[in-house]
Parts: C-alpha cells; sequence; structure tokens
C-alpha cells in the first residue's frame, strides 16, 4: 500500500515562505529493514538475518492481535509440526538468535527488525542520540547472521 504524504500542502511555501513543500510516496507494506537495504545501509546478508528472526517472531505469534485467530487448526507451518508445536520452536529459536547476538544490541534489533519500529522512533525509545540506532543495529545484525551462519558471500569487500 502506497501513501503520499506532504507538508505543507503541496506547491504551499513553508512558514518562512522560502521553498515549497516536497510531496514523497511512503510504502507502508514496507519494512524497516527492508527500506534501510533499500538505501544500502544494511547489506544483503545482514538484511536476511533480519528477516529470519523476524520470520520466527511472526511464526511463534508474539505479536500483538486484534482479533480471534479463526485458522487455530487449519494453517499450516510446512515443517510438518503443529501450529503450537511450531510457535514453541519459533519462539525458542528467537529467543537463542537474541541471546547469541547479546544485552547491548537485541533490543534495536527486536525494535526494528520484529516490532517494525523506524529507526528514529527506536532510537528515541531506547534514549538514543540521533543516528546512533544504524551503528548499533548493523552490529546486531552481523552478529545476528553469524548466529545463522549465513555467509560472507553478500557481504561487500572492504
Amino acid at each position: 500500500m502506497l501513501a503520499e504524504c506532504a507538508r505543507p500542502e503541496d506547491g504551499e511555501a513553508d512558514q518562512g515562505g522560502a521553498r515549497p513543500a516536497r510531496s514523497v510516496t511512503v510504502n507502508l507494506a514496507e519494512s524497516p529493514l527492508g527500506w534501510l537495504k533499500a538505501r544500502g545501509l544494511v547489506d544483503a546478508r545482514q538484511y536476511e538475518a533480519g528477516e529470519r528472526l523476524r520470520g520466527d517472531w511472526t511464526i511463534a505469534g508474539l505479536g500483538q492481535r486484534v482479533t480471534m485467530r479463526w485458522d487455530a487448526g487449519a494453517r499450516s507451518t510446512g515443517d510438518g509440526l503443529d501450529p503450537t508445536l511450531a510457535q514453541i520452536s519459533a519462539r525458542r529459536r528467537m529467543e537463542a538468535a537474541l541471546d547469541a547476538v547479546g544485552p547491548g544490541l537485541k533490543d534495536v534489533l527486536w525494535r526494528i527488525g520484529c516490532a517494525g519500529e523506524g529507526m528514529e522512533a527506536a532510537e528515541r525509545a531506547l534514549g538514543w542520540p540521533a543516528r546512533a540506532g544504524r551503528v548499533v543495529l548493523t552490529l546486531a545484525l552481523d552478529r545476528l547472521a553469524d548466529f545463522y551462519g549465513l555467509g560472507e558471500g553478500d557481504r561487500p569487500s572492504k
């Protein structure tokens, strides 16, 4: 889903009258990690690690629910486990991955990778200065990729 965002109204000058406002199109379905990857701020290896963690978080059913699950007995996870066992396995994998990342790094990783918070919101919630979150997030994603055994092939050369 795409949304048009503009401030102030398109074509109007801002308070100082200096320049007209710009409008941007925002993909509301894009994850914060996807946004960072699209702009080259995380590499493919880091993105894959974050997506694996988010996948386990989703299967574990740890996100907020707004209604009852009507498919409780019908859902297949593709791994031969019933939904309850799949949730337990996914939760254990997720907890092991976050433990491997470490206490100083897993907070920002969970906020951005699993909860879907934007970088600015995560930095604010953690009481960090602006732009500190990306550095910490990339360190966390590197540790996560190591935990998952993702190869160095996707990492940019130095």
